[in-house]
């Protein structure tokens, strides 16, 4: 496992592209070592070489060439250390510095020097490498011969491979250094991963109280902030499942107790009076609606949170839906007096969704309005036709939501601090029914003075649905 850790394949990672930038400006200084000796010597030999043509021409080019090379050869070969050949206007070699005469030649320096220009040729000469540079020989105003200097390169080569090992080990002590500092440079990323690492571990186990220390404001610095962030809604959320757990229990535990108590009343010979038996009955049948009602609440929403619920969408008839809204509620608007109204579009279409699912996403919301209101206030419950879809608005004047609650009502768990609050899941549960139709909810409001709930749904619902 230590082979592939992230520190290794950084530092190789490194050291590869050192190497390769290395090897790379290696070769190609070699190259430009290789080519300015080369240039030199070819330098040289051009400026010996013009200075012999130049003096046969001026001196020497009245007298014949054989005659020169008999009588005057000094001149030529005395001007340089190079090997000095003379050759015929017909590419024979007439002289020899080194006292060997070759009818065979080499090189195609010969063949430009009798064409009238300096030719330069680089090769094997009797088995050794070689520079050789051929000048024409100019008599007349016509070409008599040419000159020729040959030049050993097997200094030159020596040189170049001195050179050449310098900076290898220049090129050597260049990726050892480079190397180090790349471990270094890895290990300002590898430390700090591996202390992010070990307060992820931490948080997995279980500790939420600890913190990730940020050194740097880069993407390291953003993993610790997010590893933070993380901790905190884990420790919010456990927190607000807690409170959720506790309000539930309260919750449950009253119509419990009530309908245990008229129980044991029931129970008792002295309580047996018609009008007594029908008042406990009556309060143990609605306990038991109302805890019904709210396990029933407390299945859906493990149903939501699993993501087992399933759509069964339809053609669904709005003024149906809201008439039988209407109908529902008005009892209870007339009983709270609370003015309750629901206005729509005459023709308003129909809607393809979940007809349940919608009905109680509804009742869910005006269920709220008419709980945070007062004896004399309003809920109205307004629908619109859109060119994408639907927008329904349900608004009432109740006691509001405060602001710095507001953001957090659609919480999973959510109980607001309010004595009205109840256990936190039906707004929630609102959330999932319209993140599953496609649409989205939005809540507005001002304490003591209003709130606004705004669904909007597409009239065709999601494919998916």
């Amino acid at each position: 496992m230590k082979g592939k850790s992230i520190r290794v394949r950084l530092t190789a990672n490194f050291v590869i592209v050192i190497i390769v930038t290395v090897a790379i400006l290696e070769t190609l200084l070699i190259c430009i070592v290789r080519q300015n000796y080369y240039s030199s010597l070819e330098g040289s030999l051009n400026n010996q070489i013009n200075i012999c043509a130049e003096m046969y021409t001026k001196y020497f080019s009245d007298t014949s060439l054989q005659d020169n090379v008999l009588y005057n050869v000094d001149a030529f070969w005395n001007q340089s250390n190079a090997e000095v050949q003379i050759v015929d206007r017909n590419g024979n070699i007439i002289m020899d510095s080194q006292g060997s005469i070759v009818q065979e030649m080499a090189g195609k320096d010969i063949e430009e020097a009798l064409s009238g220009k300096t030719g330069v040729w680089v090769g094997y000469l009797n088995g050794q490498k070689v520079m050789a540079v051929a000048s024409p020989l100019i008599s007349d105003d016509q070409i008599a011969g040419a000159l020729r200097f040959i030049a050993s390169l097997s200094a030159v080569d020596q040189d170049i491979a001195k050179t050449e090992k310098i900076f290898i080990l220049i090129g050597l002590f260049v990726i050892l250094v480079v190397g180090s500092i790349s471990i270094f440079f890895a290990n300002t990323i590898i430390v700090p991963l591996q202390e992010v690492t070990a307060v992820a571990q931490k948080m997995a186990a279980g500790n939420f109280q600890i913190k990730s220390r940020k050194t740097r404001d880069d993407e390291i610095g953003k993993l610790s902030d997010t590893l933070n962030y993380l901790a905190d809604e884990v420790v919010k959320r456990e927190r607000l499942k807690n409170d959720f757990i506790s309000s539930v229990s309260h919750e449950l535990r009253t119509p419990l107790t009530s309908i245990k108590g008229w129980a044991i009343t029931l129970q008792s010979e002295s309580f047996q009076q018609k009008k007594t038996l029908n008042d406990g009955l009556n309060i143990i049948s609605k306990e038991s609606e109302r805890l019904t009602h709210m396990v029933e609440e407390l299945l859906d929403f493990s149903k939501f949170i699993s993501g087992h619920i399933k759509l069964n969408p339809e053609d669904v008839s709005l003024v149906n839906l809201f008439e039988h809204l209407h109908k529902q509620l008005t009892p209870r608007a007339v009983r709270e007096n609370i003015d309750f109204t629901v206005d729509y579009p005459e023709n308003i279409p129909n809607i393809y969704a979940d007809a349940d699912r919608l009905k109680q996403l509804f009742i869910n919301i005006l269920d709220n309005a008419f709980n945070f209101n007062q004896p004399e206030g309003h809920v109205h419950f307004k629908a619109e036709v859109q060119e994408e879809g639907f927008k329904f608005i349900i608004s009432d004047n109740g006691c509001g939501i405060a602001a710095d609650e507001l953001p957090l009502v659609k919480e999973k768990f959510y109980k607001g601090k309010g004595s009205r609050s109840k256990n936190g899941i039906g707004l929630s549960i609102c959330e999932e029914i319209v993140s599953l139709m496609g649409g989205k909810l939005e809540i507005s409001s001002e304490q003591n003075k209003r709130t606004e709930v705004v669904v909007i749904l597409p009239k065709g619902g999601r494919a998916d649905a």
